[in-house]
Parts: structure tokens; sequence; C-alpha cells
């Protein structure tokens, strides 16, 4: 299971990486990988896209990463002008073992790679490019905005930390932390729940009670 360092941090105070993951793994928690973007994927901003004039499946984007706009060459199709996504540099190497170095494709030059999730090493999403906040800022360092993420092997008797916040017990009691709560207050208002949603309950022998709650917005 892959846990966000970043995320966690909002539920216990964290050791140096290195020390977290052995902490973990002698507890039984066995931290397999401790991942991280490359360092040379930046975020970029996407300026413009055409389609590539000899290839129909390609586009011929201009980014800036914060050298001004750069042309690159992209496959994916789920991304818009102005949208915010991961750059690979020329000379950064990807987890998958692939060096990005200046390329020529279908008689286009390209100066880097836009990057999908997988291709970072960072999930198994590959359907587009990953798409990054709004407010990411243009040339920051992938690492800085995602963090390091740990590959946790949770054995079958350690269903409790098959979460972040299971995990986040867990180092709050390695390290005789407090366990910041992650509930949030609720404000009541407008029409009842009865209204937009009903629960009957047809076995009240194996199920003794069952609530539903409206949440929007």
């Amino acid at each position: 299971m892959r846990v966000s360092l970043q995320w966690l941090g909002d539920y216990v105070a964290l050791p140096p990486t290195d020390e977290l993951a052995k902490k973990l793994t002698f507890a039984g928690l066995e931290v397999e990988a401790i991942e991280k973007p490359p360092e040379g994927v930046v975020v970029g901003q996407i300026l413009q896209s055409v389609k590539h004039p000899q290839a129909d499946k390609l586009s011929v984007t201009q980014v800036d990463f914060g050298k001004g706009p750069t042309q690159i060459v992209c496959g994916a199709k789920n991304y818009q002008v102005g949208d915010k996504v991961p750059v690979a540099t020329v000379g950064t190497r990807l987890p998958n073992g692939t060096e990005i170095r200046d390329a020529e494709l279908r008689g286009v030059k390209s100066h880097g790679m836009l990057c999908s999730a997988r291709e970072l090493g960072l999930s198994e999403d590959h359907e587009g490019l990953m798409i990054l906040p709004a407010d990411a800022k243009i040339g920051a360092g992938m690492a800085e905005l995602t963090g390091v993420t740990f590959e946790v092997n949770v054995t079958p008797n350690r269903p409790d930390a098959l979460c972040h916040l299971g995990i986040a017990r867990e180092i709050a009691t390695l390290t005789a932390s407090a366990l910041k709560s992650p509930a949030k207050p609720l404000a009541e208002a407008g029409a009842a729940a009865s209204s937009k949603i009903s629960v009957k309950v047809e076995d009240l022998t194996r199920c003794l009670r069952y609530a539903a709650r409206v949440i929007e917005g």
C-alpha cells in the first residue's frame, strides 16, 4: 500500500524519513520502497496545444516550466490549455529507467516529456497526464509538491493499517507523539436528510441500526 508522508503529517509529527521507515519496518509494517518524483520533474503550465502535422494521435504543446515556452510533443488527450502538469526535463531519468532527451517525433522537435502518475511512480494511473492543482508553482519540483511516498507491506493481520489514519496511529505509538484528529465539524443546514434519501432496514436481527446522512458542497 502506498502512503503519503505529506498526508501522514496532517495526523502526527514525523521523524526523519529513514528513521520512520526503520521504525515501521521493525514494528511489522515493512517499508518496501521510499518513492519520490525524480529531481528533474517540475511543474509546467500548458500554454498552447495544436495537432501534430504528421500524426493524428499526437499534439504539439508549448509549455512553461520556468524557462519560457518550450515545445513538447504529447500523446495524451485529457488536458486543456492552462492546465498544470508534471514535466520531465531533458536529462531526467524516470523510475522505469527512461532517460529524457531532446527528440524529434515525426519531424517535430520535442524538448522534454509531459508525464502521467504512473510514469512518475506515484500510482498505476496512466489514462492521461497527471493534472496538478491550479495553484501549483510553475518550475517547482514535483517532489516538493507531492512529497515522499512509502510502499508499505501490510500483513493480513493488520487491517487497521490499511489507511493513512491507521498508519498514523502506529507512528504516534512508536514515537510517543500525539495523534491529531482528522474530524472536521459539519454545519447543519437545509432540508431534512429524509427529503433526499431514505433507509429501510429489512432484517432487524442482522442489522440493528443503519444511519444515512446527506453531505453537500
